[in-house]
């Protein structure tokens, strides 16, 4: 299914993609948009059930994420971009480098995993989102996003957030989580041939700077980054993690 998107920048530039992590919408990357039109197209969208993009009936796997980017890419004609994703959206960036190399330019991967020791998390935060609705477990997924000096510093941001992730659509979030319940993109990554950069939040609970050096250290080639933050790295360290897409892209 097409997801809703957004395309702003320089309409001659070449594009770059930008995924985003579960339970978070377009807005995202609203910090990083500055820098990148400077000198890219950017294209912004939505998972399933997530901001304006509709809900499919779950369970979901990566490879159907996956598939609604290349559906959009073919609709808006796109035959190669670059590709850069946190957590969710870096699992997708992930997938789509190492099936479809031909659409992949060149890719950065955000506060991600490529596996997860065990699914019983995901599937029972799936069950209680069918249950109770993404408000039932909206705080105790945001808290993980932020460091508690970042929250206290800007608490209106963090809450912003937070108050996103209840409106994403029960369904489709659920459905997400089973996604991740049963990735494991391991294989994948020693074919990924576009050059590649792995960004890491020092304070990561979600997915720990031990994830994004195991998959640097699987890209051939990969360069791997710290930066100061916890989950949405992107967000709480925004010029760091600014600068490595201007320097990596």
């Amino acid at each position: 299914m097409k997801p809703h998107y957004e395309l702003s920048g320089p309409p001659d530039a070449p594009v770059l993609v930008l995924g985003n992590s579960l339970g978070t919408t377009t807005a995202l990357w609203d910090r990083q948009l500055p820098v990148l039109h400077r000198r890219f197209r950017v294209l912004r969208y939505d998972h399933r059930g997530h901001g304006g993009s509709g809900a499919e009936p779950g369970p979901y796997r990566i490879d159907d994420l996956a598939d609604d980017v290349l559906e959009l890419l073919d609709a808006l004609g796109l035959a190669r971009v670059s590709y850069c994703g946190v957590s969710m959206g870096a699992m997708v960036g992930m997938w789509l480098a190492g099936h479809a190399p031909e659409r992949i330019e060149r890719l950065v991967l955000c506060c991600t995993a490529a596996g997860f020791p065990s699914a019983r998390m995901w599937l029972d935060r799936a069950a209680a989102v069918r249950s109770a609705g993404t408000g039932a477990v909206a705080s105790a997924a945001a808290a993980r996003w932020f460091t508690p000096a970042f929250r206290a510093r800007s608490p209106e941001v963090a809450a912003a957030f937070e108050a996103g992730l209840s409106e994403v659509d029960d369904e489709g979030y659920a459905g997400c989580c089973e996604a991740l319940a049963v990735m494991d993109l391991r294989s994948v990554l020693p074919v990924i041939e576009a050059p590649t950069a792995v960004i890491a939040g020092t304070a990561d609970e979600a997915t720990p700077p031990a994830c994004g050096r195991f998959i640097a250290d699987s890209v051939p080639g990969a360069s791997f980054h710290l930066v100061p933050g916890a989950h949405l790295a992107n967000v709480e360290a925004a010029d760091e993690v600014s600068a490595i897409l201007e320097a990596h892209l």
